[in-house]
């Protein structure tokens, strides 16, 4: 029998990595729930970004870099890259290479995926893009002035 990191693993990776989505639509319980930073999203808008990626980005691809798996929890470090050929997240195409990387855990029970929370940083993609510089960022040091006689 193949572990469930190995189906988690292998589902997820079809999906975002191929946009092959019916693996993961398969492998995921009717109620599942994607935690990030914009709040809860269901599994149509799960597929809804998958399909947008692959629309934005030619060759785009997914790399697990590290998975891990601790009783009913899938930990997944990703990274995807691939070339901004389209709209994205109302950027135009900038022809550049972007790649990014985050991290998802995967709780699943019974078989199936229950939820998922992911985590990334989204000024690695508009860097990538030359959106937003990530250079130093600190502010610059105040000069202190002590005028006690």
């Amino acid at each position: 029998m193949t572990s469930m990191l190995n189906r988690v693993t292998e589902a997820w990776t079809k999906a975002w990595g191929a946009g092959e989505t019916e693996a993961f639509e398969r492998l995921v319980a009717p109620d599942y729930v994607r935690q990030s930073k914009t709040g809860p999203e269901g599994l149509a808008q799960v597929v809804e970004q998958i399909q947008e990626s692959h629309r934005a980005f030619s060759d785009f691809q997914v790399t697990v870099l590290r998975a891990l798996e601790d009783e009913n929890l899938v930990a997944i470090h990703w990274e995807t890259a691939g070339k901004h050929t389209g709209d994205f997240m109302g950027v135009p195409p900038t022809g550049r290479t972007v790649t990014v990387q985050g991290a998802s855990f995967i709780s699943h029970q019974d078989g199936v995926i229950t939820s998922e929370s992911v985590v990334w940083d989204p000024r690695e993609m508009l860097s990538s893009m030359s959106i937003w510089h990530l250079g130093d960022q600190r502010s610059p040091r105040r000069k202190v002035q002590n005028n006690a006689n």
